[in-house]
């Protein structure tokens, strides 16, 4: 099957980081569906997070302000039902993140069980089509790549390190690959892995 006719489900999570003593836990998700060149949102969660658990000092993201949002939040594994119809996959449909180790991890800690991908990284994807860049993490690959502003305007409100904002940029990204000339015959299993 050819990657431009495959629906990708883009994911990110936010984490409160490493703090000794505590394990890294996801404190935000979000979820966007691209179908061809159609983005639209699946999920854009807040997860429970005990108020007097410390976040990494240096974790990105808004989590100071929603502090009490996040304690009264649902616990991940209380939303794993409502997410598993579009991350369980089936044919034609393939999971995606930039650094997809992050998002592998948590949810095999989530659900040890549950036989998740194929997967596409667009990490390992621009370290692949744009050698040489002094760096790749997203907001720089997708300022690069000139598609911020898009990103913006389906995702108003939001910024980097917002789970539903990097979801979306993920998905702006990979969309502007595969409608590249270059990638039109591009078969998803040549970018995807297990």
């Amino acid at each position: 099957m050819l990657a431009r006719d495959c629906t990708f489900t883009v994911i990110d999570f936010e984490t409160t980081g490493s703090v000794r003593g505590l394990p890294d836990e996801p404190w935000q998700f979000g979820a966007v569906e691209l179908r061809g060149e159609d983005i639209r949102v699946l999920r854009d969660d807040c997860l429970r997070i005990d108020p007097a658990r410390p976040f990494n000092p240096y974790a990105p993201g808004r989590h100071a302000e929603l502090r009490g949002v996040l304690a009264a939040a649902p616990a991940p594994r209380a939303l794993l039902p409502e997410w598993l119809p579009f991350l369980a996959g089936g044919p034609g449909r393939v999971l995606v993140a930039h650094n997809a180790a992050t998002e592998k991890r948590i949810l095999a800690a989530l659900a040890p069980l549950l036989p998740l991908g194929p997967w596409v990284d667009t990490l390992k994807l621009a370290r692949a089509v744009l050698p040489g860049r002094a760096g790749y993490e997203l907001a720089r690959v997708v300022r690069d790549a000139g598609l911020e502003g898009t990103a913006r305007g389906l995702c108003p409100g939001r910024d980097w390190h917002d789970a539903l904002f990097d979801a979306t940029a993920t998905a702006v990204l990979l969309r502007a690959w595969l409608a590249s000339s270059q990638w039109r015959g591009v078969a998803a299993d040549a970018i995807a892995e297990r």
